[in-house]
C-alpha cells in the first residue's frame, strides 16, 4: 500500500513521484556496460529482466511479505512501474535453502523463519486491527513493524515466541537492503558508477568524481503524512498506540 504524495517541507506542495528518485536524475549506470566484462554485463542485465515465478513463497505469503517489504524499504517516491521488486530476489535463495554463510543457533532455518513470520504478520494485523496486513494503512503497518524492531511484537505471541525476533528483524532488513541495492535503478538513485572491473577508478582521493560521474542535484522532501517517519523525535511518545485503531484499515 502506498501512502499519500511526498511533500516539499518548504512549500507544503506535493512532490511528484519520479521515475528515478535521488540526487542524480540524469545518471544511468547502464550507459557504462561496455566498460564491464562479459560476466558482469550478464549478471547486471539480468537484474533488469521481469521476475521469474516464485518457487518458495505461496500466494498468501507473497502478498503479505510484499506489503511488509514495501514498508521496510518504502518506494513511495518512485513511479509504480519503476519500483524495485524485493521479494523475487529473496525467493530463489529460500527455494534453494541457501544461507548467507551462517545461521544463529537460536534461529530456525531462513525458510522456516520467513514462513512463520508471514503467518505472524497476518496474526498481528488481525489481533490489532481485525484486517489483513496488506489492507492496513501505512501508519498501522509501520506501528506493527516498529513493535518488531523494538523486540516487543504487538500480538501473535505464540508465533513470535518460536523465533528470536531481534535476529529476524535484522535478517528481514538485510535481505530488503540487499535486494534493493543490487538493482541498477538503485545505483542510479545513489549515483553509483557500477562495477569498477576492469576499468577501475582513477580518482581515489579527496572525494573527486570520476569523469563519467554526475554531480548531485539535492532537493528537500518530507515523508508521507501517514508515515511514522518525521513524526516524533527520539524520547517523544507518539500519539498513536498499537491498540484501539478501529476504522483505520
Amino acid at each position: 500500500m502506498s501512502g499519500p504524495p511526498l511533500t516539499d517541507p518548504r512549500t507544503g506542495e506535493p512532490l511528484p513521484q519520479r521515475e528515478q528518485p535521488g540526487y542524480y536524475p540524469e545518471w544511468n549506470v547502464m550507459r557504462e556496460y561496455r566498460y564491464w566484462d562479459a560476466a558482469t554485463r550478464d549478471v547486471v542485465t539480468k537484474r533488469l529482466e521481469p521476475p521469474k515465478p516464485l518457487r518458495f513463497f505461496n500466494k498468501q505469503e507473497a502478498v503479505t511479505l510484499t506489503a511488509v517489504l514495501d514498508r521496510v524499504m518504502p518506494q513511495d517516491d518512485r513511479l509504480p512501474a519503476q519500483r524495485i521488486l524485493l521479494l523475487p530476489p529473496l525467493d530463489p535463495r529460500l527455494a534453494a535453502n541457501r544461507l548467507e554463510g551462517y545461521r544463529y543457533e537460536d534461529m530456525p532455518s531462513d525458510q522456516e523463519a520467513y514462513r512463520l513470520a508471514a503467518r505472524a504478520f497476518e496474526a498481528m494485523a488481525q489481533e490489532q486491527y481485525q484486517s489483513a496486513f496488506p489492507a492496513l494503512t501505512v501508519t498501522s503497518q509501520e506501528l506493527l513493524l516498529q513493535s518488531l524492531a523494538d523486540d516487543k511484537p504487538a500480538g501473535a505471541d505464540d508465533l513470535w515466541s518460536q523465533i528470536n525476533v531481534k535476529r529476524f528483524w535484522t535478517l528481514l532488513v538485510s535481505d530488503a537492503c540487499s535486494a534493493y541495492y543490487a538493482h541498477p535503478w538503485a545505483w542510479n538513485e545513489i549515483g553509483f558508477g557500477g562495477p569498477a572491473y576492469p576499468r577501475g577508478y582513477m580518482r581515489l582521493e579527496n572525494g573527486e568524481p570520476e569523469p563519467w560521474e554526475f554531480n548531485e542535484e539535492r532537493y528537500e522532501w518530507a515523508a508521507p503524512a501517514d508515515s511514522l517517519s518525521d513524526r516524533s523525535k527520539p524520547g517523544q511518545k507518539d500519539d498513536e498506540s498499537y491498540h484501539g485503531q478501529a476504522g483505520t484499515h
